[in-house]
């Protein structure tokens, strides 16, 4: 799982999920990419999960890019916990994706191969996405 080798501080503030993207929201590196139609955190699983479906469709051929990390780390406190006594200890690790956001990018591969592993990914992922291609555009 991707996972930062080192960070500043251990815990975060939660920040706000709300509006579009305004940067890596164009397909730049491939021919195919899956844009993230809502606002969310994708956990550190849920990619791996994804890139995984989108590898073993395209059977090792094609070049994928994941367009975003899980930098961000988030905490929780155990079950049946009183409140109070300070923040949770670190869970696991999220990416923070806003709509119109580039998830992944794939070339190398057929049209139809590449919207298929692409259509399979989205399905691994808890936000509505879609498939472009680079002539499409659209953000």
């Amino acid at each position: 799982m991707m996972q930062p080798s080192r960070v500043k501080y251990r815990k975060q503030h939660r920040g706000r999920r709300t509006g579009p993207a305004t940067s890596g929201n164009e397909v730049t590196f491939g021919e195919f990419g899956l844009q993230a139609m809502g606002n969310a955190w994708l956990d550190a699983r849920q990619l791996e999960a994804a890139r995984r479906a989108i590898t073993h469709h395209v059977r090792r051929g094609g070049k994928v890019w994941i367009r975003v990390f899980p930098d961000k780390p988030v905490t929780s406190k155990p079950a049946e916990t009183r409140m109070g006594s300070g923040k949770g200890a670190h869970d696991r690790w999220v990416a923070v994706v806003h709509a119109g956001r580039m998830l992944f990018e794939l070339a190398g591969v057929r049209e139809d191969i590449a919207r298929e592993a692409m259509h399979r990914a989205g399905q691994k992922l808890p936000i509505p996405t879609r498939v472009i291609g680079r002539e499409e555009g659209g953000a």
